[in-house]
């Protein structure tokens, strides 16, 4: 398996990649940032507060803004090859299982491994995008060293810094690398937009989803395994079926629409769309599933009992993010408000609602109740697409 077969050019295959599809190695890359989300999630079982979920988004905020980071940067790399790609996913890897190391403990005893691990992130970026400006302008670099060297230093420099001075720098940082994205948007949108890859990010993004949605499966088998019995069981298969709709409706439905609509936004230059529904919005997503996961969690650990409130906002809260997520999504790519609102204006309230419901409900029950609703949405789409794709064949 070590050797390689030389390909039709005479070089060999590990120096040349197919630029429009996901390697390997940011499938392997993606591995350590879903063993960060884990780790940060375990923080929002059980009855979480606010402050539990506000740590559970500072903190995962700055991973999932380095996430969007290197995968846009790979995107504008098409020439970028295999060996080169691994080195950079490497480098990044180490970086990100520092910061997974070190989350549990962010706001504590290890800020200053979290500090380093963001630091460490950005200067792997800042050669990246670095080596993308080389191979594309003949301008002066200075936005990207405003952008990842300025911010590898503000995170460096908090490292060294107690906690309530190291986070003033965090927030700092994050802020100034959105800002100038934002800013990018706005001043070099045509630039931005000319020489992304459609296919490479939206295949990209469902196959992080996936991920995230497979640590959801764990977690519940994880549970079910700790807490075994008839009653947990029950709670561990609606959860499964639960996780299992989600993942449906993303990965039936969802993926084209994201290849569609990141077109459309390209054909238009729609720098703000793009970054809205690739950058901003699927943080929300992924909050959402995650939420869901951890609320199924506690709901099998007492199955026979009400939920506490806490995991009734992570589980109702969740559903709430998922699907008001997926609809502003939709709305950006363009479809219409007949086609959305229809099942936005019932899932949304009706998630909502299960966070009073929970509190009198058993956690079973409850589970019991989310999927029912799972499957009538589900149910609405399947016969609209089958109706649309009847229409289409007369």
């Amino acid at each position: 398996m070590t050797d390689m077969a030389p390909d039709s050019a005479g070089r060999g295959n590990a120096t040349v990649r197919e630029p429009r599809r996901v390697h390997w190695m940011e499938l392997f890359f993606d591995l350590v940032f879903v063993v960060f989300v884990g780790q940060l999630a375990h923080g929002i079982h059980g009855d979480p507060g606010w402050s539990e979920f506000g740590t559970y988004v500072f903190l995962f905020f700055p991973a999932w803004w380095a996430w969007v980071n290197i995968v846009s940067v790979v995107n504008l790399l098409p020439h970028l090859s295999s060996r080169g790609l691994g080195v950079a996913m490497l480098a990044a890897m180490a970086a990100a299982g520092l910061m997974a190391a070190a989350a549990p403990e962010a706001f504590g005893a290890r800020s200053w491994a979290f500090s380093l691990a963001n630091a460490a992130f950005r200067v792997v970026l800042l050669a990246l995008w670095l080596y993308q400006h080389r191979q594309t302008s003949t301008d002066a670099p200075w936005r990207i060293w405003i952008y990842n060297g300025s911010t590898a230093a503000l995170w460096l420099a908090a490292a060294f810094l107690p906690f309530h001075v190291a986070v003033v720098l965090w927030a700092a940082s994050i802020a100034l690398e959105v800002a100038l994205v934002l800013a990018s948007g706005r001043l070099w949108a045509n630039r931005s937009v000319s020489g992304i890859d459609v296919d490479h990010a939206s295949e990209r993004l469902g196959l992080f989803l996936i991920i995230v949605l497979g640590e959801s499966v764990f977690t519940i088998v994880t549970e079910v395994s700790t807490d075994w019995g008839p009653h947990e069981g029950l709670a561990g298969g609606l959860g499964f079926l639960l996780v299992a709709l989600l993942g449906w409706a993303l990965f039936q439905y969802g993926t084209d629409t994201i290849s569609a609509g990141l077109a459309q936004l390209k054909s238009r230059a729609d720098y703000g769309g793009i970054l809205q529904t690739a950058l901003f919005l699927p943080f929300l997503l992924v909050l959402g599933v995650t939420a869901i996961a951890a609320g199924i969690a506690t709901a099998i650990a007492a199955p026979g009992e009400p939920l506490p409130f806490g995991s009734c906002v992570a589980l109702g809260g969740g559903l709430v993010l998922f699907y008001g997520t997926n609809a502003l999504v939709s709305l950006r790519y363009g479809r219409g408000l007949a086609d959305v609102l229809p099942w936005a204006v019932v899932m949304v309230p009706c998630s909502a609602l299960l966070i009073p419901l929970g509190t009198v409900l058993p956690a079973s029950a409850l589970l019991g109740c989310a999927v029912v609703l799972l499957v009538l949405v589900t149910t609405y789409v399947e016969v609209r697409h089958r109706s649309a794709a009847a229409r289409l064949r007369r």
